[in-house]
């Protein structure tokens, strides 16, 4: 098949002309064209791979960036803003008489708070009200004011503030009472709404906590045996000022703010620590150091650094230092290249001695035949 091949070949171009001037350039030129389309392309694609290996760590700094950022945030709002309020139920006792089946005693109770761990956060001023909710029937309309007191102690039972305040149901007429009632008897009928009012009692304004004597326990204690109330309840409030006023009442633009403060200082350090390590000094110092140490611990290379019986050969070598490189490819300090210089010239010299002894004995052996 192979010789049948070439004898029909042969027929067609016996001189081999259309071989040599056409067949074998066309060749030529359509492999030269596929290697440049098949180098463009690979270029092409290897620039594309490092373009998107690029945007992928730019994204990745990026998020990073901007996930730390948030995370500052959200850590100091946790560690700086302490809980907004604690709600706690307070159950009143009291001893009843006998002989009038009403309350011999005022209504009292204790609420516990924590178990010796500190609830209040130190230097925050706190609000302690007392919230009653009182039915507006006959005896409660006629009873007036009464007092209300609370004590606050700490885990050894240590009287850390007492306070009493007064209080009393909100003044209504008989014709707005009326006139509410009928508006709002749906609403009565259906057990939607209960003819009460919540009179909410300010026991401490500014309460401030103390970090050696932190809060656990609370006494109330309400002054009068003809009150009447479905629930109490004691409420701690954390009175805000300053920083901390403007992260609660404005949430969205203190966190736009301090995020955007932390993304400029995050980018600050980033840029400032890409600067400092793209800088390849300290590396190329290092790298030098380390090169003189290998070097002066080999057994066969001894760097000689006294300087005093160089010879003018020797100054002379000293100044082609530029050949000599270090592990990183920059340039060795004068001392260290003169150093190198000097022991590639003392092995050259011994050399040179060697080749001179051997031509002398050479031409004597010569002079004696």
């Amino acid at each position: 098949m192979y010789f049948l091949l070439r004898f029909v070949v042969f027929c067609l171009d016996p001189l081999g002309l259309g071989r040599r001037f056409v067949i074998r350039p066309a060749l030529n030129l359509s492999w030269n064209v596929y290697d440049r389309v098949r180098s463009k392309a690979d270029e092409k694609v290897g620039t594309v791979r490092e373009l998107v290996l690029r945007l992928g760590l730019i994204a990745f700094a990026v998020v990073l960036i901007i996930w730390l950022a948030v995370f500052m945030y959200a850590a100091f709002y946790y560690l700086y803003m302490p809980a907004i309020s604690h709600t706690r139920p307070v159950h009143m006792q009291f001893k009843t008489c006998l002989e009038t089946s009403t309350p011999c005693t005022f209504p009292h109770a204790h609420v516990s708070l924590t178990k010796k761990q500190q609830l209040l956060m130190v230097g925050q001023a706190y609000k302690v009200i007392v919230n009653i909710d009182m039915p507006e029937s006959p005896q409660n309309l006629d009873l007036g004011m009464f007092m209300v007191c609370a004590e606050m102690r700490d885990y050894d039972s240590m009287l850390r503030g007492h306070s009493c305040r007064s209080a009393m149901l909100r003044y209504r007429s008989p014709l707005i009472r009326m006139i509410s009632t009928w508006a709002l008897s749906p609403l009565y009928v259906l057990g939607w709404k209960e003819e009460f009012q919540q009179v909410p009692v300010e026991i401490f304004s500014r309460y401030l906590e103390e970090r050696q004597h932190p809060i656990t326990d609370v006494y109330v204690e309400i002054q009068s045996q003809k009150i009447q109330f479905y629930t109490v309840t004691l409420h701690i409030v954390a009175d805000f000022t300053g920083l901390r006023y403007i992260m609660f009442n404005w949430p969205v633009l203190s966190a736009i703010v301090a995020i955007s403060t932390n993304l400029f200082f995050i980018l600050v350090i980033f840029l400032l620590s890409w600067y400092h390590w793209s800088d390849a000094k300290w590396l190329q110092s290092v790298q030098i150091k380390y090169a003189r140490l290998t070097k002066s611990l080999e057994p066969g290379v001894i760097l000689s650094k006294t300087s005093s019986l160089r010879d003018d050969d020797d100054l002379f070598a000293y100044g082609d230092k530029s050949d000599i490189a270090d592990v990183g490819g920059d340039t060795l300090s004068d001392a260290d290249a003169g150093d190198l210089v000097l022991v590639k010239k003392a092995a050259s010299g011994k050399e040179a001695t060697q080749d001179s002894f051997r031509k002398r004995h050479a031409k004597k052996t010569t002079a004696d035949h």
